[in-house]
């Protein structure tokens, strides 16, 4: 990001068009999440940093929202150009009403420190974080850390152990930094969104992390054709479900009608057969499975999803299926379970495979100790040839020879029963519009976070009541937003 910034600025870009491009980020993040003006309060620093957040203030302050600063320097101590931005919010609030209807909710913007600060925090820093984490604490404020949380190291991840800003969102500026995304600052950063500088580049070359963002994902999904009809889009084959875990199979099938999948057909045992034919969605069709192993016979399926409810009662017929089928094919659930005791078919499975385990799920695929998150996948990765999406905060997508990416959205109301299924089926219904399955993976896990987080933030669930319907119900917005990025 320094690099980037000098190359800009030798470009004949200025310091406070950089400034300006980022608080106004940082505003639409804000927006994003609570679209209603409220109070907001602004911690500022004395770099750039703070001026960010000044900036960011003003532009929430034009729309109505009620704007407080606490300066924890002396204002003569600040740069001049923080000081600039100070002065144009109070010029700006001595012209601004102060009758609009604002909602009840605090937001604090956490400008205190930049890039440039190490992990361990002094007076009067300290005080200023501790008031913020206070506020989250006791008045239940939300906290969005302007390029990262005041406490935390950009490039390692360390924190102050007893004084990190604890944030609730961090717009990072430019480019996602690696201390965000490593194991140990998870509940400091939370859900990370990246505000794109124009004309910004780095001479870095290609990177070998990638944090996923609307800009970098939306590509992927281009228009359809105005001539498009349901084969250019996937015939994606569900085995999922068993006896008491219908329900599984049905949110595969409905996540992968969402995600955009020309026909879904969902192959059930004949034992729920009945009862799975009358509870799915009426798009799909549902078909009874005497032998799963019949299913390799069925040369029109595009896509795979597998795993959803299934059960271990014919571990070797989905064995046969897993190692076998050349389609590409998305495991999960007791497919992966299934797969963990005979791990080695892995090795030579005929199609691309995505697999999508949880950390139990994963313990029981490989001995994981006390590794890293993205050393789990990487180790994985470079043992089988396949994909790997560990499900999980900030979740991962890795594939031999390509970038590991992290995934920005979601929140912990995602941790309740059904979220995977979903998920299984928006990749398999994405992979059916002829994504990669490393892609599938990469735009699924952010449009299943995104549909999440617009459930709560927009639509009245919380994180006690949001339900994976809850997610199905909210992916087309998500897609929406992911097309539209600017927006």
């Amino acid at each position: 990001m320094r690099a980037a910034e000098e190359s800009a600025v030798a470009r004949g870009v200025t310091i406070e068009t950089l400034m300006d491009q980022a608080g106004a980020g940082v505003a639409r993040a804000v927006r994003q999440f609570f679209p209603k003006p409220a109070r907001c309060l602004v911690f500022a620093g004395k770099g750039h940093n703070g001026g960010d957040a000044l900036v960011a203030a003003e532009q929430l302050q034009r729309i109505g929202w009620k704007i407080d600063v606490r300066l924890p320097f002396a204002e003569e101590n600040s740069s001049d150009l923080t000081q600039k931005k100070l002065k144009t919010l109070r010029d700006a609030a001595t012209k601004s009403a102060d009758t609009i209807e604002r909602g009840t909710h605090l937001i604090i913007l956490d400008g205190l420190l930049g890039t440039g600060a190490k992990s361990f925090l002094r007076e009067p820093l300290r005080t200023a974080a501790r008031e913020i984490n206070r506020l989250r604490r006791e008045e239940n404020a939300f906290v969005f850390a302007v390029d990262l949380p005041t406490g935390l190291d950009a490039d390692s991840g360390e924190n102050d152990p007893e004084d990190s800003v604890i944030a609730d969102f961090t717009v990072t500026i430019g480019f996602a930094k690696h201390g965000l995304i490593v194991d140990s600052a998870l509940n400091l950063v939370g859900r990370i969104q990246i505000v794109p500088l124009p004309g910004l580049c780095t001479e870095a070359g290609a990177p070998n992390e990638l944090a996923a963002s609307p800009y970098s994902l939306s590509p992927l999904l281009p228009r359809r054709k105005f001539s498009a009809y349901k084969n250019e889009f996937g015939r994606i084959g569900v085995v999922a479900g068993s006896k008491g875990f219908v329900g599984a199979a049905l949110m595969t099938a409905e996540g992968a009608l969402r995600a955009g999948a020309g026909l879904v057909e969902v192959f059930v045992p004949e034992e729920i057969y009945e009862v799975a034919a009358s509870a799915a969605p009426v798009e799909a069709m549902v078909k009874p499975v005497r032998r799963y192993r019949d299913l390799l016979d069925e040369k029109e399926i595009d896509v795979w999803a597998l795993g959803p409810g299934l059960g271990k009662a014919r571990a070797s017929e989905i064995l046969n299926l897993i190692e076998n089928a050349p389609q590409p094919m998305i495991v999960d659930a007791d497919g992966l379970n299934i797969v963990a005791d005979k791990i080695e078919i892995l090795r030579v499975c005929r199609g691309a495979r995505l697999l999508t385990p949880h950390p139990g799920e994963m313990k029981r695929l490989m001995e994981v100790g006390k590794m890293a998150r993205a050393g789990i996948a990487r180790n994985f990765c470079d043992q089988f040839p396949i994909t790997l999406l560990l499900k999980g905060s900030r979740s991962i997508v890795c594939e031999r020879g390509k970038p590991i990416s992290y995934n920005t959205t979601g929140n912990p109301g995602m941790a309740s029963g059904g979220m995977g299924d979903v998920l299984t089926g928006v990749c398999a219904g994405l992979a059916g519009r002829e994504l990669s399955i490393y892609d599938s993976g990469r735009v699924g896990a952010w449009t299943c976070g995104r549909a999440a987080e617009i459930s709560i933030f927009q639509n009245g669930a919380s994180e006690e009541s949001l339900l994976a319907s809850d997610v199905l119900a909210h992916l087309g917005a998500a897609f929406n937003e992911l097309r539209n990025p600017s927006v």
